[in-house]
C-alpha cells in the first residue's frame, strides 16, 4: 500500500504519522487502518523511519509595492536554508487551503491565491530523506497587514531553538538563483527572472 504522506514513523509497533499526530495501526497480515489521536512526542531513539513516495509542496509568492519578493529563511535539523514561504501539506488538505495554512503559521496573515505559477515537471529528491518533490507555486497576495520583524540579513533569527524562522524583502529585480537554497526554487527564480 502507498502512502501519500511526508514521514511516517514506526514507534511501539505503530505507524505515526508526525506532523499531523495521527496513528495507522496495522494489525499483522492485513490491509486496513485505524486512525486515532495520539498526543505522545516521539523521541530519537524509539523512531524507525519510512519515507513516503512523494512529499506534496505548496509555496506562495508574495511581492509587495516596492516590487519585493517575500523570502523565508530558515534553520531546521543543523541546517540553515532559504525559501519561499510555504511548505508541505497535510493529510487530506488541498493545495490551497494548505498554503493559506502555512501563511497563517508562518506569517500570522491571511492570504487570497491569485493564480498558479509553476509546478515541479522534474524529478527531484528531497535534500532531507529518499521522497520525490513535487512543489506547487501561487500567486498570492496578503488580506491582512504583514506584522513580521523584517530581516535585512541572511539568518538573522531571533533565538537559538530549532526550528527557526526569518522573513526578509527580495528586489524581484535583482533576485538571483543563488539566493535560493533548494534547487526547486532555484528554477522558480530562473522562471520569474524570464518574465522581466
Amino acid at each position: 500500500m502507498f502512502l501519500n504522506l511526508t514521514t511516517i514513523y514506526r514507534l511501539e509497533g505503530k505507524i505515526c504519522y508526525c506532523g499531523l499526530k495521527f496513528c495507522l495501526n496495522l494489525a499483522p497480515n492485513s490491509s486496513k487502518f485505524n486512525t486515532e489521536v495520539i498526543n505522545k512526542s516521539v523521541s530519537d531513539h524509539h523512531i524507525e523511519t519510512i519515507m513516503a513516495l512523494f512529499n506534496v509542496r505548496v509555496y506562495g509568492l508574495l511581492v509587495n509595492e516596492h516590487n519585493e519578493i517575500l523570502i523565508s529563511d530558515e534553520q531546521e535539523y543543523g541546517y540553515q536554508f532559504t525559501k519561499f514561504p510555504g511548505g508541505g501539506l497535510e493529510l487530506g488538505e488541498g493545495l490551497i487551503d494548505g498554503l493559506k495554512r502555512e501563511f497563517m503559521e508562518e506569517c500570522n496573515v491571511e492570504i487570497e491565491v491569485l493564480e498558479h505559477f509553476y509546478t515541479t515537471d522534474f524529478y527531484l529528491k528531497s535534500a532531507f530523506n529518499d521522497s520525490q518533490i513535487i512543489s506547487v507555486y501561487y500567486w498570492v497576495k496578503n488580506l491582512t497587514s504583514l506584522d513580521l520583524d523584517f530581516k535585512t540579513k541572511i539568518f538573522d533569527f531571533d533565538g537559538t531553538v530549532e526550528p527557526l524562522q526569518s522573513f526578509r524583502w527580495a528586489s524581484l529585480t535583482d533576485l538571483k538563483v543563488s539566493d535560493m537554497t533548494f534547487p526547486i526554487d532555484q528554477h522558480v527564480v530562473k522562471l520569474l527572472n524570464k518574465q522581466k
